[in-house]
This record gives structure tokens, C-alpha cells and sequence, in this order.
């Protein structure tokens, strides 16, 4: 018996192997990206569970530790920067300096006034006392005199101000909480005058502040509930 001859149109070089293999390939190439993307997934949403575990559902909107932070920052704003400003309106030398203190004085009282609504609120407790850093500050005000004390006012202000002025902006762009939006709006305008005022006095310096900005800020202290002493200007 003679052998059977090849049957045209089998194997895997064949017409219908060449498909074949051609498919399990596409398949595979696939399979490869959609499993990354699965992978940076689980890894996306591990830092999502962990954001979400700080966050704190409120009557307002869901409350970040961002937000928080936030808030305390704005209370411990006022209790160092008010004496400042009244600092300024009994030892500056020059009208635009104590002009300065006027308006930390102004712009202080009127946001003591809304953060602690908006603290009371939302069941947060805030500070009764400066951070070491502001303390340090005040005392270095208070030991300062004449120009000297102009000096160091302007440029000690402008520093804390500029520090500020980007946490307000990041919680302004990013928080779900309609209290803390309406408290970063009114401290961005706040703080947005004071960097004004002070630069108006012609003692910042402003390569001096660029590099001091670049600078780790001190942590603020942890806050705790109870009464909050409302701030309020001396006679």
C-alpha cells in the first residue's frame, strides 16, 4: 500500500493555524496591559482607603484631615498674628507699618470670629495658644525696637503669610465641605491684604523670603475639644 499523501491546508503553517496562533497572540497582548492596569488599581485604591479613613462625613460635606488642618491653622493664625498687628500700631516707626498692624488686627478679629462658628459646627476643637514658632516670633518682636522692629515685623508677617496662603489655596481648590470653602474664601482675601500691606512697607525682603519659604513650617499642636477664648483686640 502506497503512504497517504500530505493533506494540503493542515498544520500549524497552514491557513487556519496561521489564524489560529495569530488570535492566542492578540489574546495574550491584551491580557498583558489589562493586568497591569489591575495592578496599579489595587495600588490606586490602597491610597484611596487610606485617604478615605481620614475623612470624617459631616452634615456640611465629608470633612479631609486637610481640611482640619486647615481650620486649626487659620485659629492659630490669629492668637500669634493679632498681637503682632498690635505690636506694629504701638512700636512701628512709620505710618505704613502700623498700618499693617491695623489690618492683622482687623482681618484676625473678623476670622477668630468665623472659624470658631465654623469649628463649633462641625465639632472640632481648636487652640488656645500659639505654636513654639509663633511664640518665638512674638518674642522676637517684642525684644525688637525702632527700625530694627519695622524690619523684622514686616518680613516675620510675610513669611507666615506666604505659608498660609498656599494651604488656603489647596483647600479652596480641593475640599467637599461647604463650611471650609466659605472659610478658605474669606481667609484668602484676608490673608491676600496682609501680604499686600506688608509689602507696601518697603521692608520685605524678597530674596531672603523665597529661600525661607522653600523651609519645613513647625507642625501645629494637636487640638483638643473645650471652651475656645475668642480673641479680642486691647484697648
Amino acid at each position: 500500500m502506497r503512504p497517504r499523501p500530505p493533506v494540503k491546508g493542515r498544520g500549524i503553517f497552514s491557513g487556519t493555524g496561521i489564524i489560529v496562533t495569530g488570535l492566542a497572540a492578540t489574546c495574550v497582548a491584551l491580557f498583558i496591559p489589562v493586568a497591569s492596569y489591575s495592578n496599579q488599581s489595587s495600588t490606586g485604591s490602597a491610597g484611596a482607603d487610606v485617604l478615605n479613613a481620614q475623612t470624617v462625613l459631616t452634615q456640611y460635606g465629608p470633612l479631609s484631615e486637610l481640611d482640619r488642618e486647615f481650620v486649626t491653622k487659620v485659629r492659630l493664625a490669629g492668637l500669634w498674628e493679632l498681637p503682632a498687628g498690635q505690636l506694629a500700631q504701638r512700636k512701628g516707626t512709620t505710618e505704613a507699618v502700623r498700618t499693617a498692624g491695623q489690618h492683622l488686627v482687623e482681618g484676625h478679629t473678623f476670622l477668630d470670629e468665623r472659624v470658631r462658628d465654623v469649628a463649633a459646627k462641625l465639632g472640632m476643637g481648636l487652640p488656645n495658644e500659639p505654636n513654639d514658632q509663633q511664640k518665638a516670633w512674638l518674642a522676637e518682636l517684642n525684644a525688637a525696637q525702632g527700625v530694627d522692629f519695622d524690619r523684622k515685623f514686616a518680613n516675620i508677617l510675610r513669611l507666615a503669610h506666604g505659608r498660609v496662603f498656599t494651604v488656603v489655596a489647596q483647600v479652596r481648590a480641593g475640599t467637599q465641605n461647604s463650611l471650609v470653602r466659605a472659610l478658605a474664601d474669606d481667609a484668602n482675601t484676608t490673608v491676600l491684604d496682609h501680604i499686600e500691606i506688608l509689602e507696601a512697607t518697603g521692608y520685605v525682603d524678597f530674596e531672603a523670603l523665597a529661600r525661607d519659604l522653600t523651609a519645613t513650617g513647625t507642625p501645629s499642636p494637636t487640638a483638643t475639644p473645650g471652651v475656645v477664648v475668642p480673641l479680642t483686640p486691647s484697648p
